[in-house]
Formats: C-alpha cells, sequence, structure tokens
C-alpha cells in the first residue's frame, strides 16, 4: 500500500516546539489582535499596517472618488490612524514593505496554533523552495510572546480563481488544477493535512500562480503512520465526516480536492471533460479505503491531461480575450 504521507524531507528540520500545557481547542481559535499594539513591532520590521492617508492614496490612483469607499471605513480619522478593511476579517490587516511598496497581508494567528506551526515548517529550509509548495510567499515571521501572538506576513495574492481574470483557456485551468493537486501531495508528502480545500481557500498572483491559504485547520501527524480524526469541520467534508465516523485525513483531503475540481470546472463553464471526470469519480468514493491517495490523483491528472483534444485545449471560454 502506498504511503501517502511519506516523508521527501527529514522531519526532525520541520519540527517546532510548543507548550505541552496550552489547550489545543483554545490556541486554535481565531484572535482578534488590537492592531495599534503590534503597529510599532510590525514598522521595526520595515513594514507599513495601512493608515487612512493610504486608503486615500489607493482610490485617488485607481481615479475612483473617496465617497467609494466602503462603509466601515471612518475617513474622519486622522490621516496617519491606521486604516482596517471592513472587507477582511478582523485577524487580518493589509500593510506596504516600506522599501520596495510591495503590498502585503499581516495574519495574527496563536503563537502556538497548529496554523502558525505549519506556515512556520512551510515558509523555511527545503520546503521554502520546493517547486511543489503552492503557498502565498511569506515575507516575515515576527513573534510576540507576551500576547502568544505570531504575525505571518504574506505577499497580496487575489482570491479570484473564478472570475473574468480567471484561467482564460483549459490549458491554463488544467496548469491551475494541477498545481492544486501538487500542494495536496505536497503536504501529504510531509504528513500534513490542510483539512479544508476549497475554492475559497485558493488565490492567486494574476500570473499563472496558484496558491492555498487558511491552515487554521491543518494539522500535521509526524508519528502517527495512521492517523484518524473525527470532525465535521471544513468547506467540503467528506461523507464520512458527516457521519461523525473516525476518518482518514489524507482521505477527508482527497474528497474535498475532488469537489474543489467538479465545482473550479462549473464555475468557469468548462465543465468536467470525460477524460477528467475519470480522475475525479475516484475521489469522491463515498468509501474512504477506495480513494486514491493525493499522488496517485496527480499521477492519473497527469496521464489524462494530454489525452485531451488539443483544439479544444486552446479555446477561449469567455468573451474575446487571449491567452
Amino acid at each position: 500500500m502506498e504511503n501517502d504521507w511519506e516523508s521527501d524531507y527529514d522531519s526532525d528540520s520541520f519540527s517546532t516546539s510548543s507548550a505541552e500545557s496550552v489547550d489545543d481547542e483554545e490556541v486554535n481559535q481565531r484572535v482578534y489582535p488590537y492592531w495599534p499594539r503590534y503597529r510599532a513591532l510590525i514598522f521595526s520590521r520595515g513594514l507599513r499596517l495601512d493608515t487612512v492617508r493610504d486608503v486615500k492614496e489607493i482610490y485617488k490612483e485607481r481615479q475612483k472618488p473617496v465617497e467609494d469607499i466602503p462603509a466601515g471605513i471612518d475617513m474622519d480619522m486622522g490621516e496617519e490612524a491606521l486604516c482596517p478593511d471592513p472587507g477582511l476579517p478582523e485577524n487580518l490587516f493589509r500593510g506596504t514593505r516600506v522599501n520596495d511598496g510591495k503590498k502585503i497581508i499581516v495574519k495574527a494567528v496563536h503563537i502556538y496554533s497548529h496554523e502558525y506551526d505549519i506556515i512556520r515548517a512551510l515558509s523555511r529550509g527545503p520546503a521554502r523552495g520546493d517547486p511543489r509548495n503552492h503557498t502565498i510567499p511569506v515575507l516575515d515571521l515576527i513573534d510576540f510572546p507576551p500576547d502568544n501572538i505570531g504575525l505571518i506576513v504574506m505577499e497580496e495574492w487575489s482570491p479570484q480563481l473564478i472570475t473574468d481574470d480567471g484561467p482564460c483557456c483549459l490549458s491554463l485551468f488544467f496548469a491551475a488544477l494541477r498545481q492544486c493537486i501538487e500542494h495536496v501531495v505536497f503536504m501529504h508528502s510531509l504528513r500534513m493535512t490542510h483539512l479544508d480545500i476549497s475554492l475559497q481557500n485558493i488565490v492567486t498572483d494574476y500570473n499563472g500562480r496558484y496558491a492555498y491559504i487558511d491552515f487554521e485547520l491543518a494539522r500535521r501527524f509526524d508519528d502517527d503512520p495512521n492517523p484518524r480524526i473525527t470532525w465535521k469541520r471544513g468547506a467540503e467534508p467528506s461523507p464520512e465526516c458527516e457521519r461523525g465516523e473516525s476518518s482518514d485525513p489524507y482521505k477527508v483531503d482527497v474528497w474535498a480536492l475532488g469537489i474543489l475540481i467538479v465545482k473550479a470546472c462549473e464555475l468557469t463553464g468548462y465543465g468536467l471533460v470525460p477524460q477528467l471526470m475519470h480522475v475525479v469519480s475516484p475521489m469522491l468514493n463515498h468509501r474512504p479505503e477506495e480513494r486514491p491517495s493525493s499522488r496517485a490523483v496527480l499521477r492519473a491528472f497527469d496521464r489524462v491531461v494530454p489525452l485531451i483534444d488539443e483544439e479544444q485545449s486552446k479555446t477561449v471560454c469567455r468573451g474575446d480575450r487571449s491567452h
């Protein structure tokens, strides 16, 4: 039997210390920081959180009137007052890297959370440069032990996989799907699972790169060759999770990945071509033990994509746009 979790790296290189006494449920809840408290610390790392002045400048650059600024942003505050985006959860804040003006997102998490542990592992050492690692580039990790807060500083990408600016032809769409599959293979090889795979948790840099976000439910199983979980969390829970049964977390990811592929095909208008159906159908088997591993899914995907009609793969699906 294929070990879906077989690591490509020495797992010791990803080990992180954590307090044994912390409550697992407590540290993995979403945190809501008082952002002004961390403003100076963040600035000392060469980063600025958005202010009222920044928001006004953004609207000026986009030639949009200030009146179009969303409700919830108080323009009566001082120019240098921090200005959170009402469209983002309170644990996220927009900002800028000072030296080059790169737009960033800062995410606050508990310092002992699974998310911080996994993001740290995926953004350092050999994992960082692995081409199978499809996560947003992490620019900095800032610890603030007095509040048990960790700040993840990421490039700002867009959650726009399925829009008019998404992949414009079938070949580029398949390239995007392959990145989605490949990252799951990568995580599983490191004995990690995402456990919240969905279209809502995929973002793009608009340059052909796609990445997973929101690792709040993700888990590591370094010392467990046959892990089991019991929960109904995640955007696309598998049937066994819905039934409250003990589940193989890797096969839970495979189910959700299959749902992602189906929904992406439907929402783009490409439809689930017959060749791709042969890949997806086993992923959605209601018997988790009959689902393929993520590695097997990637191998099957790579086999069938070249079989799809070449002219069909070059067809532009929406409007007169070209690729």
